[in-house]
C-alpha cells in the first residue's frame, strides 16, 4: 500500500499517533509505527522543535499538515490487535528510526538482534538488543546514506536521510572579560589540557541503553541561550553556542536528564568552570557546565531526575547559568529537539 505520511503537531494528547492519509478509494487509517519504504517512523520518543509551529515530517513523501484545518473523518485508528499476525511479524524485522530528520538532531534506531548498521560507509556500534543512535552535527551535510544488514543475509539495504537545514540565529554577548575572549599565552597549555579530558570523556562508547528512553530537562529557568547560534563576544565573532543554557540563580539544583555513568568531573576548566560528563551509552553524553558544585564523582552511576550538581557563574560567563550539551561522540548536538522547553518555566 502506498501511503503518504503525516505527522501532526505534538502535543501530550497526539504525540504518540502518526496519521496516515491514503489516497481517496483507498481507505485511510491512524497507527503508531507505519512501514515506509522498509523503515517504521515512530514517534514515541520524537521531540519536536518548540520554535516550529508545525511537527517535522519523519517520511519520504511528506506533507505538513495544519491540525485545526485537517480533517480526519476518514481516519479511524488502527491498534497492533488489529494487525494480521504476519504483519506484526513483519513490523519486527524492519528498522524503527525514531527523531528528526535536521541538522543537530540525534536519531535512534531499532534493528532486529544480530544486524549490521553503517553511516555514511562507517560501520556504527549496535547494541545485541538490536539498539543503536546516530547524530548529525549543526551543519552536517543535509543527505545521510544508512545502511542496514539483517542477520542471516548477505546484501544491505540503504536508505538516504533528507536532513531539514537549519538557520541560526546571532547571539551579541558584552561584557565578557577579556582574557576569555583572548586568552593569554600561559593558560593555552591548560585549555588544550581541558580540551584534551573532555574529549576523552565524550569518546566513552559503553553498551549502557539509556540512550533508548526520553529526556527530561535538567534544571528549571530562563532558556537564555540556544543550540548553533553564533556568538560575538564584546564585538568580536567566535564559534557558534553547542549547548542549551538555562538561567538562574546560583545553586540551583541540576538534575541527571537521563541515567548513566559520570565519566569526567573537573571543579575549574579555564572556559566551562565546574564541569561534569555523564555517558548514556553508545557515544551519547551530556556535558553540563559553569556549575558552582558537583555531588557526584566519576564512576559513579546516576539516575534520571537525581541531583548531580548545583548551577553556578564559573568560567566564561556573564551571569548564573547552566549550558548543558548533547553529544554523540564529537557531533554536537541540539538538547532542545528532545526535551520540552516550556518544563523550564
Amino acid at each position: 500500500m502506498l501511503a503518504r505520511v503525516l505527522l501532526l503537531p505534538m502535543n501530550n494528547s497526539a504525540k504518540n499517533q502518526i496519521y496516515v492519509g491514503v489516497k481517496p478509494g483507498l481507505g485511510s487509517i491512524i497507527c503508531s509505527g507505519i512501514i515506509c519504504a522498509g523503515i517504521i517512523f515512530n514517534t514515541n520518543v520524537l521531540a519536536e522543535n518548540i520554535n516550529t509551529k508545525n511537527a517535522r515530517v519523519l517520511a519520504f513523501e511528506t506533507l505538513t499538515v495544519d491540525n485545526k484545518k485537517t480533517d480526519t473523518t476518514d481516519l479511524q485508528e488502527l491498534t497492533p490487535k488489529d494487525l494480521p499476525s504476519e504483519a506484526v511479524a513483519q513490523l519486527t524485522s524492519q528498522l524503527v528510526l525514531n527523531g528528526s530528520l535536521t541538522q543537530g538532531a540525534l536519531l535512534r534506531g531499532k534493528l532486529p538482534s544480530g544486524s549490521v548498521v553503517w553511516l555514511n560507509n562507517k560501520r556504527i556500534n549496535i547494541l545485541l538488543s538490536g539498539d543503536f543512535v546516530v547524530g548529525f552535527g549543526r551543519d552536517a551535510a543535509l543527505t545521510q546514506k544508512l545502511e542496514w544488514q539483517l542477520p542471516g543475509q548477505t546484501s544491505r539495504k540503504q536508505k538516504n536521510l533528507k536532513l531539514a537545514k537549519r538557520e541560526y540565529n546571532i547571539q551579541r554577548i558584552e561584557g565578557v572579560a577579556s582574557k576569555y575572549v583572548s586568552p593569554p599565552k600561559e593558560v593555552l597549555e591548560r585549555i588544550r589540557n581541558d580540551n584534551v579530558q573532555i574529549a576523552t570523556a565524550r569518546a566513552t562508547s559503553s553498551e549502557l541503553t539509556a540512550f533508548t528512553k526520553a529526556l527530561i530537562l535538567p534544571a528549571k529557568g530562563v532558556i537564555s541561550g540556544v543550540f548553533g547560534s553564533q556568538r560575538v563576544f564584546n564585538g568580536e565573532p567566535k564559534r557558534p553556542h553547542f549547548g542549551l543554557d538555562i538561567a538562574g540563580p546560583v545553586g540551583t539544583a541540576i538534575k541527571a536528564p537521563l541515567d548513566g555513568v559520570v565519566t569526567l568531573t573537573h571543579a575549574d576548566m579555564y572556559y566551562s568552570g565546574g564541569t561534569l560528563i555523564i555517558d548514556h551509552g553508545l557515544g551519547v553524553s551530556s556535558t553540563f557546565i559553569h556549575l558552582s558544585l558537583i555531588v557526584v564523582k566519576p564512576g559513579d552511576m546516576v539516575k534520571q531526575g537525581q541531583k548531580i550538581a548545583e548551577m553556578g557563574a564559573t568560567g566564561r560567563v556573564t551571569g548564573p547559568h547552566l549550558d548543558w550539551r548533547i553529544n554523540w561522540f564529537k557531533e554536537r548536538l541540539d538538547p532542545a529537539l528532545l526535551v520540552d522547553l516550556t518544563e523550564a518555566e
